[in-house]
């Protein structure tokens, strides 16, 4: 019993760091589920290794450090260098991952997001060609977002490397990612395309639950 008392004592410490610890997010849908949008394999390599390696980075750099007991969004505030990055990275890939759903011809907006981007941009339509435009002409690699001020305005941003609107004290609604590993496998270079196709798998249910 002794020794057992010394193994318990000895794994429990260790169990609470890891429960404390960033994790990859488990997909709400299959993994093919979303084809033929973004593909089974996209998804193999952009979650399963792209934001895995982040989430990996990120654990061994705020190891020990003020960051570790800090949510993703604080480290995203107030973080630099590499734990900025990597924070910043996790928490775009989670609202990105968990804003979709299986295709969709005819995806529109419902609820209150749909009267607000009705009211603010003329239309769905004007709304997606300039969020398209702004996904498209980002140089570099970033993402683009539509996010929400504490006024409740709508505003679209392009964020650069893992750059995130709560960094402008925005709220950040949906984001269409676009780093090449996010599309390649699937668009090669043709990033409008992707951007395009994206629209048919957005959950909006999502959208408005964030606003």
């Amino acid at each position: 019993m002794e020794s057992e008392s010394h193994f318990f004592l000895f794994l429990h410490p260790h169990q609470y760091l890891q429960i404390m610890k960033h994790q990859l997010i488990q997909l709400p849908y299959e993994a093919n589920a979303l084809e033929p949008v973004v593909s089974k394999e996209t998804i193999g390599f952009h979650h399963g290794k792209h934001l895995n390696a982040y989430v990996n980075n990120l654990n061994a750099a705020i190891e020990g450090t003020k960051y570790e007991e800090m949510s993703l969004e604080e480290i995203v505030k107030t973080a630099d260098g590499g734990v900025f990055n990597n924070a910043g990275q996790i928490l775009n890939h989670n609202l990105y991952f968990t804003q979709f759903r299986a295709p969709k011809a005819d995806n529109k907006p419902v609820g209150v997001i749909a009267q607000w981007i009705d009211q603010q941009f003329g239309s769905f339509e004007a709304f997606k060609d300039e969020f398209v435009k702004k996904g498209a002409t980002l140089f570099g690699s970033g993402w683009v977002w539509l996010s929400a001020d504490a006024d409740g305005k709508l505003v679209i941003t392009q964020e650069t490397n893992a750059g995130n609107p709560v960094q402008r004290g925005l709220r950040p609604l949906l984001t269409f990612d676009v780093w090449e590993h996010a599309y390649y496998l699937d668009y090669q270079n043709r990033r409008p395309d992707h951007l395009a196709a994206l629209w048919q798998i957005v959950d909006w249910d999502v959208v408005n639950e964030r606003l």
